[in-house]
């Protein structure tokens, strides 16, 4: 969100993009069978609206570079696919969270951990995310499923969240009770907008829901992990880190 970057769309393409598809020529040479690309829910969207989830059918909506460099990678792999015969398995996560995670998740905790009070306490959005076990083991459900080739996946916990009630599970994860404090999201909104802070607004505030139920019908996968044992093991690993 801090991109220093002159131009973050040439940057992101030469990564995303680029360096995708060298790894994804040299797999189909090597003569690997499946391919499995890690790409993300911003292809979809930055936001859903009236409780309808993202769903892997839905047009993609990408809006800013690196989910635009995530689609078009997307597309060549599904290209390449289709001319060496190698199978590509793409899964789409929203935010990933798990011991050692960094950025705003990461600033979550430390607040809630010092008992910063936080404007936060009405928040009524609702949000997927997906913890890293849950990730990996829909990744290694993807490795070999004879259903998974040349398919698109959502991946996501199964339990969507308000902000707020983030917050509490963290805190409650924690040991620190969350210092929330009911300010109604117009206000925050119109704050976010004088400060310059729009894309943290809308982090905070929006909701962003993924439907993951084509992993589970087309390949009987389940998230393995509650988001409340994926908080307690995040805040474990946090905790241990202070006491360092």
């Amino acid at each position: 969100m801090n991109d220093p970057s002159i131009d973050p769309l040439a940057e992101f393409r030469r990564v995303n993009v680029e360096g995708t598809l060298a790894l994804a020529r040299q797999a189909a040479a090597a003569g690997i069978r499946r391919f499995i690309f890690i790409s993300s829910i911003k292809v979809n969207g930055e936001s859903t609206q009236n409780n309808r989830p993202f769903i892997v059918e839905d047009p993609p909506q990408p809006a800013d570079p690196y989910g635009i460099s995530k689609h078009e990678a997307e597309e060549q792999l599904r290209r390449l696919a289709e001319e060496t015969g190698m199978e590509v398995v793409i899964i789409r996560p929203p935010l990933v969270y798990g011991p050692g995670v960094k950025a705003n998740f990461l600033s979550m905790m430390r607040w809630l951990y010092r008992g910063v009070p936080l404007p936060l306490g009405a928040i009524n959005n609702r949000r997927s995310l997906v913890a890293l076990d849950n990730l990996v083991d829909l990744i290694v459900t993807c490795i070999d499923h004879p259903a998974a080739a040349n398919q698109t996946f959502l991946a996501g916990d199964g339990e969507d969240l308000s902000t707020t009630e983030l917050l509490r599970r963290m805190g409650a994860a924690l040991g620190r009770p969350a210092r929330l404090i009911p300010v109604p999201p117009t206000l925050l909104n119109a704050g976010a907008a004088v400060l310059g802070k729009r894309a943290v607004a809308q982090r905070l505030l929006g909701s962003l829901q993924v439907d993951i139920s084509k992993a589970r019908t087309l390949l009987g996968w389940t998230p393995p992990v509650s988001v409340n044992e994926a908080l307690r093991k995040t805040a474990a690993h946090f905790l241990a880190q202070q006491r360092t």
